[in-house]
Parts: C-alpha cells; sequence; structure tokens
C-alpha cells in the first residue's frame, strides 16, 4: 500500500483571504498601451516568478492608477515603475493578495501605496488599511511616504509605534484615520480596546512590510491577535528584500489569490554597491574607525552609518568618537523614543554625517546622502548584512561597504558571499597612517568606558535585562495556566 504524502502544514493563523476589489471604474486611454499582467486565473494557482520584467518602457499612467496618483509620482520626481511598481501595482489593483521580493531601495512603498490610495479615495473612509513595521523608525518613514503621496485626498496617517502615549494613540485611532502604521506589539495591545478593535471592522488592506521580520517568531502572538480581528474579506500584501523560511512557506500553501513576485533572485546585493573587508585585530576596532571616519570628506563621502551589534557598544563609541572630535549620533533600542527620532533627524538633515546604529536601523530606512556603511560587527544572518549594506547605494546610486574581520568572523564571511553570491574585496588602508592616532584613540577609550559608569548605563542595561526575564518568566507562567 502506498505511503500517503502529507498535507502541507498550513501557518497558525489567516494571512489570505478572498477579499476582490471592485474592478478600477476609470476606462484608460485607447492610445496607450496595456502592459499590465493578465488577470489570475480561477482554474489553477497563480505562483509566478518574474526575476527580470521588462518596464523600461511602461509609465505610471499605464498601470492603472487615477490621474491624481500620476501627477503626484510626477510631482515627486518618479518619473517611471520600478520593476516591483510595473509588476504589482495592477495585481493589488485587481484584487490579488501579493507576495514581492525587491531589494532594497526599488521603490517597494509606492508598490504598495499607491495603490491602496487609488482604492481609498474611490471609496474615502478609515481605517482602511493597517500597515505593520518591525521597527518603529521605518514605521515613521512609512507615514510620511504615505502622507506625501496622499497629499492630494488629505490623507489623515496615525503612527502606532512604543516610546509615545497609549491613550493618545487609541483616541487617534478611534477617529477612524485612513490609515494606520503601526508596530505589531503596540496595534496588539491597542486593538485588544473593543472600541479600537470596531475602527478596524472594515479594513479592506493589510500590509506586512519588511515581512520577513514580522512573520518571525518574536511577533507570532501580536500577529495571531491582530488577524483575528481584522475582517476576512482583505487583501494581505507582504514586501521584503530577503527570502525567509516563513515566506517561503507562504508561498507555497497560499491559495489561487495569490501573486508572486520575485525581482532579486539568491539574496543578491545591489550592483552599483563596492563590498570590502577590512582585517582588523579585535582591540584595534577602534582605531580603524576612527581613521576611516576621519579620512571622510577627503574620500568624498557624505555620511556613514556604523552598523554594531548591541546598544551597549552602540553607546560607547558614541562617547569614544566625541572624545577624537569626530561627531556622531546613536540609535538603539536603550535610548528613548524621542532621543532616537530626534539623532535620525539630525543625521537625516545634515547636521551629522556619522550615525551608529543596532540593527534598528538597518531595515527599509531611505537616506539618499549615505555613502558608506561599516560593519563593525559582522551580523550572524547574511539576511542582516544584506539589509544593512542596502542602506547605501540605493535606487542606482553607487555606495561603499566596508566590513571589519577578525579572526573570528572569516566563517561569517564566507556565509555571506555564499548568500549574495559575490565575493568581498580588500579593502586598502594606509596601515602608517592608521597608528598615527593610536595615543588619542587609547586615550578616548579610557574615558569613554569611565563615562558609561558615570552614567549609570551599564546598571540601567542589566535592570533592564533584569526586567525583560521577569517578562518573560510571567509570560510562562501564563501559558502554563
Amino acid at each position: 500500500m502506498a505511503e500517503e504524502t502529507p498535507a502541507p502544514e498550513q501557518p497558525a493563523f489567516r494571512l489570505f483571504s478572498t477579499y476582490k476589489s471592485k474592478p478600477n471604474s476609470k476606462p484608460q486611454p485607447e492610445s496607450k498601451p496595456d502592459n499590465r499582467p493578465p488577470p489570475p486565473s480561477k482554474s489553477k494557482p497563480l505562483i509566478k516568478t518574474l526575476s527580470k520584467p521588462s518596464a523600461e518602457s511602461a509609465a505610471f499612467s499605464d498601470l492603472g492608477l487615477s490621474e491624481w496618483a500620476v501627477d503626484t509620482c510626477r510631482e515627486l520626481g518618479m518619473r517611471r515603475p520600478t520593476p516591483v511598481q510595473h509588476q504589482c501595482i495592477p495585481r493589488i489593483l485587481a484584487g490579488d493578495n501579493v507576495l514581492a521580493l525587491a531589494p532594497t531601495g526599488s521603490g517597494k512603498t509606492a508598490a504598495f501605496a499607491l495603490p491602496i490610495l487609488h482604492r481609498l479615495a474611490e471609496e474615502l473612509y478609515g481605517v482602511y488599511a493597517l500597515v505593520l513595521s518591525p521597527t518603529r523608525e521605518l514605521a515613521t518613514q512609512l507615514a510620511e511616504q504615505f502622507r506625501a503621496l496622499g497629499a492630494p485626498i488629505n490623507l489623515r496617517c496615525v503612527v502606532a509605534i512604543g516610546g509615545y502615549n497609549t491613550i493618545d494613540q487609541a483616541k487617534a485611532i478611534a477617529k477612524k484615520p485612513h490609515v494606520v502604521i503601526a508596530t505589531p506589539g503596540r496595534i496588539r495591545a491597542l486593538m485588544e480596546g473593543v472600541e479600537i478593535a470596531a475602527a478596524f471592522s472594515n479594513t479592506k488592506f493589510l500590509v506586512l512590510d519588511e515581512a520577513d521580520r514580522v512573520l518571525d517568531a518574536n511577533f507570532k502572538e501580536d500577529l495571531d491577535v491582530i488577524l483575528k480581528l481584522l475582517p476576512r474579506k482583505r487583501q494581505t500584501l507582504f514586501f521584503s528584500a530577503t527570502m525567509t523560511g516563513n515566506l517561503r512557506t507562504l508561498s507555497e500553501v497560499s491559495g489561487n489569490n495569490f501573486f508572486f513576485f520575485e525581482g532579486d533572485k539568491g539574496g543578491k546585493t545591489v550592483e552599483t554597491l563596492k563590498q570590502q573587508y577590512l582585517k582588523v585585530p579585535a582591540d584595534l576596532k577602534e582605531l580603524y574607525l576612527s581613521h576611516i571616519l576621519s579620512n571622510m570628506e577627503e574620500e568624498g563621502i557624505r555620511s556613514a552609518i556604523v552598523f554594531v551589534s548591541t546598544c551597549r557598544t552602540c553607546h560607547y563609541l558614541e562617547l569614544l568618537l566625541e572624545e577624537v572630535g569626530q561627531a556622531a549620533v546613536a540609535l538603539h533600542s536603550h535610548k528613548s523614543q524621542s532621543l532616537r527620532l530626534a539623532s535620525l533627524s539630525r543625521f537625516k538633515s545634515g547636521q551629522v554625517s556619522v550615525l551608529l546604529a543596532t540593527d534598528v536601523a538597518s531595515r527599509g530606512l531611505d537616506i539618499p546622502t549615505v555613502d558608506l556603511v561599516i560593519n563593525y560587527n559582522i551580523p550572524r544572518d547574511p539576511s542582516d548584512y544584506i539589509h544593512r549594506v542596502g542602506r547605501t547605494a540605493r535606487a542606482g546610486r553607487g555606495g561603499l561597504s566596508v566590513s571589519f574581520v577578525t579572526e573570528r568572523d572569516e566563517s561569517l564571511v564566507h556565509e555571506i558571499e555564499g548568500v549574495t553570491k559575490r565575493q568581498l574585496d580588500e579593502y586598502d588602508c594606509d596601515e602608517k597612517a592608521v597608528f598615527e592616532d593610536i595615543t588619542q584613540v587609547f586615550v578616548a577609550r579610557r574615558v569613554a568606558k569611565m563615562k558609561m559608569i558615570d552614567d549609570g548605563f551599564e546598571e540601567q542595561a542589566q535592570a533592564r535585562k533584569e526586567q525583560k526575564l521577569k517578562a518573560l518568566t510571567e509570560k510562562g507562567k501564563k501559558r502554563k495556566r
């Protein structure tokens, strides 16, 4: 007797639904070619990979968007749709659920924001769309882009993230804005209130931006609650720069009404990015960092992001660079949200040319002046590397990434090269010039460590660790009950 093949395991929550939007009521001019992909077949699943879409001759007016949306794109300097926009906008307008994989800087936000705003303008009410983001900074940036694209229809957009007053956010959502952009934990807490949950009773779109992160285990419980409270009749859109196991499972088990776009296979990073490495002794990393940052102006580098692995290292380097006369701002989770946004604002406005950051800044942030990304600590997950270096060389511009490699990091570099399908080149560094500043940097190192003791950073970090452990213990006890 033949052994039965087990059915694929279904997701723990219903991500996709059967909702279909009404067709676009605005006819297209006969003189313009219809470049939209054919409608999905009802007889078989539509799971299609388009790795080389031809969008060279397309225009936003060919995608089925309203005239006001096309005019807005023109005013914002968006001349032609990118491949992800060219392929996904018509599908979303047709009512399909979408999973799109596209490299950083490829215009993913506009790919889902434009069709959502087009539909919203036809039936103006709130809350029409819920957009989930893994980080607070990305949620804030998404709101800026939605407001810019939705200005002609007087879009009302609310951001619901941690670090701000929960009551104020609840009041804002109760007024039913058109779009809510949120981190999963905060919106879950708000939606558990009956009045706020009711505001989402007619929501037509759920978007997971940086979907690979939103779908990971850290947010699963939040998503379980959110999805139970959203209408079943809705469109669900996933946008990400990298493929993960969760996203791959979705592409395999989702039903007929599903469009899969893949614009960049194999995790390949952008072609305009120079990826280099620098072998550095573990106890001299600060020296090499100070040297590279001090020569930014000579090298024509406008601004740089330095990625580190921990909040402690981020705070420490901020103090050290201050001692050597290099202005820098830090972005990490141990800072209050107002200070995090203030640091980001100073960096984006050009007041400070160096941003020190943990991986809270590796996702989605689009800052055109970033010419250099330094991996002070090599990430353990190659996908994190791809997201980090994607903060430069965006939208066809050039850029440079330099990864500090110690004797312990070689295996991590080989993993990254395997995923990106590119070998890192060696960074040309003048060793003699580096060691000219060794005394100054070593003095700054001692001062920075003393300041960390004085400002109580270590004690605060330990207190947070204990508080987190206590919360996890309490959650475990509730589950057992």
